[in-house]
């Protein structure tokens, strides 16, 4: 079996020192593979966005260890040097709101990563080709943000979290301004990109009519993580 996509044991994550501290996570172990769709759920300040956070290389965890495809990125401290890069080639991320850039059309909006990582002009614009026409909005190619539906839009955040090709993608509250037939759409297409192109995703959400489609699911609590297995319903 290859390895595991995220590997993380026992994170920890402090805030503030002293009488004021707070501990956000408390010790989480995870544990995700390649082409695996995982939600990750619990209430309000149980440390998801935290997690989310250190995964992404975005805060510093206190303590633990992460490892990204076999390879520990962190261990008491960071075990890479260039974070930034870390984040751009590596790891893809999807929020509640696109963030899609207004003033490029939609191929742009795409084939900016990879520019930034060095991929040529004409094969980042094919790659955004290639990912718009796998989320049936290829014929969206040329259009502003300003004209897409908001189902349109999440594709095309999707598509920009694949640009770079990366083994991760971290998704929070990704259907959450979407309706029932939307967010059921958005998660067929994670799991489809996620089997075709071995990505791990982690998917953040309070939507109820998304968990059942989970094999496995995280519960997070008190800043714990609790795995059980999901219902694995077809979207």
């Amino acid at each position: 079996m290859s390895e595991p996509a995220i590997h993380i044991e026992n994170l920890r994550k402090r805030y503030g020192a002293g009488d004021t501290a707070v501990d956000a996570l408390k010790g989480v172990d995870m544990t995700i593979w390649p082409g695996e769709v995982i939600g990750l759920v619990g209430p309000s300040g149980s440390g998801k966005s935290t997690l989310l956070k250190c995964l992404g290389a975005v805060i510093e965890p206190t303590a633990g260890k992460m490892q990204l495809g076999g390879q520990t990125i962190f261990e008491g401290t960071w075990k890479i040097d260039d974070l930034r890069a870390l984040r751009r080639d590596r790891i893809g991320f999807v929020f509640q709101a696109p963030y899609l850039i207004p003033f490029l059309d939609v191929t742009d909006n795409i084939a900016l990563l990879p520019m930034l990582a060095g991929v040529s002009n004409g094969q980042a614009r094919s790659r955004a080709k290639e990912l718009l026409d796998a989320l049936d909005v290829g014929h969206r190619a040329k259009a502003q943000v300003s004209e897409l539906s908001g189902g349109e839009q999440q594709r095309v955040s999707i598509a920009r979290a694949l640009a770079n090709r990366p083994p991760i993608i971290l998704a929070d509250e990704p259907t959450a301004p979407l309706d029932s037939e939307r967010a059921l759409t958005v998660v067929r297409i994670l799991n489809r990109m996620a089997k075709q192109y071995q990505t791990a995703i982690i998917v953040v959400t309070h939507d109820e009519k998304i968990i059942p489609t989970f094999k496995r699911i995280y519960h997070i609590r008190d800043g714990r993580t609790y795995e059980e297995a999901g219902e694995g319903r077809d979207a």
